[in-house]
Formats: structure tokens, sequence, C-alpha cells
């Protein structure tokens, strides 16, 4: 069959348009995600650094997108929640870090080309006292140091960032236009076509007199009793970890002046069940008695103020109790119980906890315990505790987890098993301790322990 030279260059032209649409079909498949807005809002008001972020992406290739790489700057972060653009959880997992570097992984429930989503991080020592010493009449000065932004894998379109300030006295801030200054207030864009991984310091130098305290340690006791009662210890170790000090501390200029000691901690507020009573609360001097209790709505505020105002440096350590009725926590069914409790509680405003343990003593004859927290957490070794009228000794649940901040909390669930026969164990002991005392003591009245023998009459 014969083919002329023109029909030959047409096939073979077709061969190569059919392969570069091929190839620009393939390249648009393989499109990548871009972040086409980016809004931050940086609270920056007391000791945490609490972050909000909306970001709206996209697929190049109009692909819909099921899994979003979300990286993090901050070296301390303690919290991270994602909700969608109509406020539902997104579920997320932490990735192993790759060279120090933090990233989590977003699934949405819903895959689509265009997503919107809020993530919220709290970090909880992203701010650092500068100069780091300062005298009692002193206002003190911090640094915030951060990535001016968003750090993230995939190119970003337009990004803006507000940062909301604890004062209006700046001494400095980066000055990358556009920018704006506005009282307490600095808003930082928008800057256009940031590429992936982007890296420029965001240095905010500023005063902020809100006490930076923070519980170095934290050993929360549930004292579980089927008869009715739960009992609630707490032993706190807190320092002030704003700018220490400088010189001796004078009580006459720290009462006669206003602005003295303004970073100082002189009280704060706890807040304790509804139900709670029995409050007790004694450092190693003692009761402190130096305290209020209002009753709230919804929970007992109890203000407590240290025996001294804690300034930057200082630490002191006390023990808050009290009891609360176990019906508004414990649920059964038959032999089967489940207890459901915070695992921390607010102790002030804006907390930030180094390491909690938390240690639940169950009922002597307790079997089958399984643990359920909200977030990850360190399992302790089970052990036993002794107390009255114990014999084999009470199983202790024991668990820890480090860098807490207050959107920690949250219920825990601890389900196990308990005979309803065994609560008879406590009052047969007693019963049977009260009969021996008077068996014995009607033994010993009965017997005759004079060294003399009685004369016989005759």
């Amino acid at each position: 069959m014969y083919v002329s030279k023109f029909e030959a260059s047409m096939a073979t032209n077709f061969v190569i348009y059919l392969a570069l649409g091929a190839l620009l079909c393939l390249a648009t498949a393989n499109g990548e995600i871009v972040n086409t807005n980016v809004e931050r809002t940086l609270d920056l008001t007391s000791q945490l650094v609490k972050t909000t972020t909306k970001i709206s992406a996209e697929d190049s290739a109009g692909k819909p997108i099921v899994e979003y790489v979300f990286f993090t700057s901050e070296p301390s972060l303690a919290y991270i929640d994602v909700k969608d653009a109509s406020d539902k959880s997104v579920p997320f997992k932490r990735n192993e870090p790759v060279k120090g570097e933090q990233s989590f992984t977003f699934t949405f429930p819903r895959a689509a080309a265009k997503q919107t989503f809020i993530v919220e991080t709290v970090a909880s020592k992203g701010i650092r006292p500068h100069p780091e010493e300062i005298r009692q009449n002193d206002k003190q000065f911090v640094k915030y140091t951060g990535n001016l932004h968003l750090y993230s894998k995939y190119r970003t379109n337009s990004q803006k960032t507000n940062v909301k300030l604890s004062s209006s006295n700046i001494l400095s801030h980066t000055q990358v236009k556009p920018f704006s200054v506005s009282s307490n207030k600095i808003t930082l864009g928008p800057y256009e076509n940031v590429e992936a991984f982007s890296q420029e310091p965001l240095v905010i130098h500023y005063e902020n007199s809100a006490p930076f305290v923070t519980v170095n340690t934290l050993e929360r006791t549930l004292e579980i009793s089927h008869w009715g009662n739960i009992a609630v210890q707490e032993s706190i170790q807190m320092t002030h970890t704003g700018a220490k000090l400088k010189g001796s501390f004078s009580r006459y200029d720290f009462q006669k002046e206003g602005r003295s000691g303004l970073a100082a901690l002189k009280s704060y507020k706890t807040y304790l069940p509804a139900s709670a009573s029995g409050v007790y609360y004694r450092d190693t001097n003692g009761n402190i008695s130096t305290s209020n209790m209002n009753a709230v709505r919804d929970f007992i505020e109890l203000e407590l103020r240290p025996r001294f105002p804690l300034f930057g440096g200082w630490k002191t350590q006390y023990t808050l109790g009290y009891n609360v009725p176990s019906y508004e926590y414990m649920f059964n069914d038959g032999n089967k119980y489940q207890l459901k409790m915070h695992l921390i509680d607010h102790i002030y405003d804006n907390m930030a906890i180094d390491e909690a343990t938390i240690k639940i003593i169950l009922p002597e004859g307790s079997s089958d315990i399984r643990l359920s927290t909200p977030y990850s957490i360190s399992r302790l070794p089970n052990e036993l505790v002794h107390t009255y009228l114990d014999t084999i000794g009470r199983p202790v649940v024991s668990f820890s987890k480090s860098n807490l901040v207050e959107s920690h909390i949250s219920d825990f669930t601890l389900h196990y098993s308990f005979s309803k026969t065994s609560m008879l164990q406590e009052p047969l002991l007693v019963s049977g301790f009260i009969y021996i005392i008077f068996l014995f003591t009607i033994v010993f009245l009965r017997l005759d322990f004079s060294i003399t023998s009685h004369a016989h009459k005759e």
C-alpha cells in the first residue's frame, strides 16, 4: 500500500500531539497543594504563645485533598487542635521528628479540592524575660522569637499575621513591610507568594507584667471509696519563671507603692467542682487561712494567696485537698464500674505544668482495670498501697504527662470490676476486732491474778 509523504507527515504530527497531550495530562494530574490564603493570630498577652491559624488550601490539579502535612516551629509546643470550616474536629497524628522538626498529618473526613481549616496551638515556653533580672519596682519586659511566615511545606499565595500584646509599650519588633502598629496590636502583611519552608525571624520586645508561673511538679491523688466519697489531693510545687528579682525584697515598698512588684504573683484563682467539700489548703508551715471560696454556678472559685508574693526565681509548695461525692463520677452495671473525672483541674489562669503525675487508688479487690485517656500519657507500673483495714492492699493506677496547659483539662475513663460483697470486708473486720476485744475483756476480768491465797475457815 502506497503512503504519500503528506500522509506520513500528518501521522507523525498526530503522534506528537498525542504524546504532548499525555504529558500535559500527567503534569496536571500530579498537581501540588497550595496555601491560597493564611491568616494567623498570635496571642502574646500571657506567658503562653497561643496561635490560631486559618488555612485555605487547594490542589493545583483539582484533585481532592485527603491529607495535609502541618509543620510547627514552636520548640515547646504543648497543645494542638484542628477543626474544619464547620467547626468539626479533624483527626490528626504526630509524625516522627525529622532533623528536630515537628509535623502533623491532618486527615480530612471529607476529601475536597479546596479545604479550609483552623489550627490552634499553645506553646509553653516561647516567651522569655528580657532582661532576665529586674529590681522590685521595675517593669517586666519580654522577648518573643518566632517565624514571620507560616512554616509550611507548601507555597503560600497570601498571608497575614495579627499579633496581640499585653501592653502598648513596644520597645522593638520586626519591620518587614507592609506592617502597622495600633496600641497593643501589630499587623504584619499581607505577604504574597511565600515560598515553601520560608524562614524569616519575627522578634517582638515588649512589656508583659503577667506573672510567669510554672508548676514544676503536680502530684494528683484520687482515692476512691464505694461508701460514697472520692478524696482528691494535689501536691503542687511552682516557680515564678519570669524576670528574676535583682537585689533584696522590701515588704515596706511592696505595700506602700502600688506599682511595686507588678509581675509578682500575689494571688490566683483555682477552680474546684461545685460539689467539693472539706477543702483544705496548707504548706510546709501549716494551714493557710488567707483564702476566699465563692460558689459559682458550675464550680467553686477558690482564691489562694501565698504567705509571700512570688517574685521571679522564687518557689512555693503547698497541698490542696477536698472531697466530692462518688455518685457524680462513678457509674456501674452490676460488678462493672466506670470512673470518669478530670485528668487535671484549673490551677490558675494560663497555667503551665512541666510534669504531672496522677494516681488513682481503687478499693481493695478491684480487678480487670482498663484506662482510657483523651491524649497520650506515660503509664506507670501498677502498685499496691495499704490503708486502714486492708489485707492484700489497694491497687493504684498511676500515669504521668509532661508539658500541660489549660487546654488539657479533659476527662479520663477508668473501667474496673469490683464485687459488692467485698464491701462487707471492712464492717466484718471492725466487728471481729470489737468482738475479740470484748472476749479478751471478759476473760481478763474472770481471771484471778492475786498473789496471796485466802485462808480457809475451819
